[in-house]
């Protein structure tokens, strides 16, 4: 029988009190829906919950422009309104707002992924989840497509330092963009995105996008039509996926799980149902790979939710039941209330011939990079020094220390109720001015100087 894998959970409670907006389509509550259903069934019981340090500005640096990560601490809604020609070098607010807190929600997402590879590197774990992660979108000069700090590109560097290959993995809806654009020009790390491709943010992901200089041939993209099913996907996800493990044999796995690909996502045109999209983690389990799993997009909030509690009793090989426990907000999980995503009756667009001649050309670019590629293995280095306490970044949920605020910071953060409820009416909860992030084939960030 073989050993049980070492599964270690990163969630900070605070995550959910962040609010981009009523009316925008990212919830930072549904991190906290999902792990409510998580421990309802009982499955922090079976793997190590921890609390992780928020990232530094320093470690942010790591990959980020000094002045962007200096401008985005700073950053308040009243600051944005006093200078809205500095505000537009960094961020286009119509993907991007700027909420209360956004370093600070940034800063959870990334001290996540962070923790995650270092417990990785360290061999604590076989697996690391933190579902706050995965704004794969963030530039190194500016936020992007609802994302602010790429804590994967920060997660890939940690993991760097120890292993030779890094694989990416992005099952999202949309590309890769922003750890594809970080890792372009390498070839010790091999990105793989599977995305909607065409008149779609962010407009990148064609086939023939593959890397440039040592990095040619590690951008592996496979761009797909709308409604692709759990059959579809299955048939180019495992043989593209088998042929990438066996080439690259890399050291350790980022897996994005982006759940707008599920059917029936607010955003996404994908038609997998959630046992489709877990087959995906499970598949890239079976190679006994250390895995770093992070969470994405995903914008009908109880799928999400459902999905990434799932995902993790996946990741645990711990059976659940079809039926929800008792969770806060339980009826909102009605009337069926059970842990499922199913798919529905959309037209999919793609053929087998499509896939086929995807498939085809994506193999043969991986046959061109030989085995896995040689890489001198000098001594590890320290950990870098980090601004906190070292080893006191890490914290088990048990003994999480109490962090003071005032009455009005408290208030401002905490989301209503009624704005984590999304309408069945569709045009009711449609974002407003964020046709960009749905529809465009290009990215909407304006350029320097603030012209579009």
């Amino acid at each position: 029988m073989p050993l049980r894998k070492r599964v270690t959970y990163y969630y900070d409670d605070e995550v959910g009190n962040y609010n981009y907006g009523y009316n925008h389509p990212m919830k930072p509550y549904r991190i906290r829906m999902a792990h409510n259903i998580i421990t309802s069934y009982g499955l922090d019981k079976k793997m190590t919950v921890m609390r992780p340090s928020r990232a530094t500005s320093r470690q942010m640096t790591r990959f980020h422009c000094d002045e962007y990560v200096s401008y985005l601490s700073r950053l308040t809604p009243e600051l944005a309104e006093l200078d809205p020609m500095q505000l537009s070098q960094y961020i286009c607010i119509e993907d991007c707002p700027v909420f209360d807190g956004v370093y600070e929600f940034s800063s959870i997402s990334a001290g996540g992924s962070i923790a995650a590879a270092k417990r990785i590197n360290h061999g604590e774990s076989d697996i690391v989840i933190n579902w706050a992660g995965g704004l794969h979108h963030a530039k190194k000069e500016s936020a992007s497509g609802f994302c602010y700090i790429n804590d994967i590109v920060l997660a890939i560097l940690e993991l760097l330092r120890y292993h030779q290959r890094v694989l990416y993995l992005d099952i999202d809806v949309h590309h890769g963009d922003g750890v594809e654009e970080a890792f372009y020009s390498t070839d010790r790390v091999m990105s793989v995105s599977f995305h909607k491709f065409g008149d779609f943010f962010p407009g990148t992901g064609h086939v023939n996008d593959i890397g440039v200089a040592k990095g040619k041939n590690y951008a592996v993209n496979i761009p797909l039509r709308d409604g692709i099913n759990d059959e579809s996907y299955r048939a180019i996800f495992e043989p593209v996926m088998k042929m990438v493990m066996e080439r690259f044999q890399p050291g350790a796995v980022v897996m994005q799980c982006g759940t707008d690909s599920l059917s029936g996502d607010r955003i996404g045109c994908f038609n997998l149902s959630m046992k489709g999209h877990a087959a995906c983690v499970d598949y890239m389990k079976s190679f006994g790979v250390p895995m770093v799993c992070l969470g994405g997009g995903g914008y009908t909030i109880r799928n999400v939710a459902r999905t990434w509690a799932y995902e993790t009793s996946v990741l645990l090989d711990e059976p659940v039941s079809p039926v929800l426990p008792y969770c806060e907000h339980y009826d909102f999980f009605g009337p069926d209330f059970s842990l499922d995503v199913p798919a529905n009756n959309m037209e999919n667009h793609n053929t087998p011939e499509y896939l086929d001649k995807i498939q085809v050309a994506v193999m043969e670019r991986l046959r061109e990079i030989g085995h896995s590629p040689s890489v001198q293995m000098q001594e590890v280095p320290r950990d870098w020094p980090d601004e906190s306490d070292g080893e006191q970044d890490d914290r088990e949920m048990e003994r999480k220390p109490e962090t003071k605020q005032t009455r009005r910071q408290r208030e401002a953060r905490i989301v209503p109720i009624t704005e984590t409820y999304e309408s069945e009416d569709e045009d009711e909860f449609a974002p407003r001015n964020l046709s960009s992030y749905r529809h465009t084939g290009t990215a909407t960030r304006p350029a320097r100087g603030g012209a579009k």
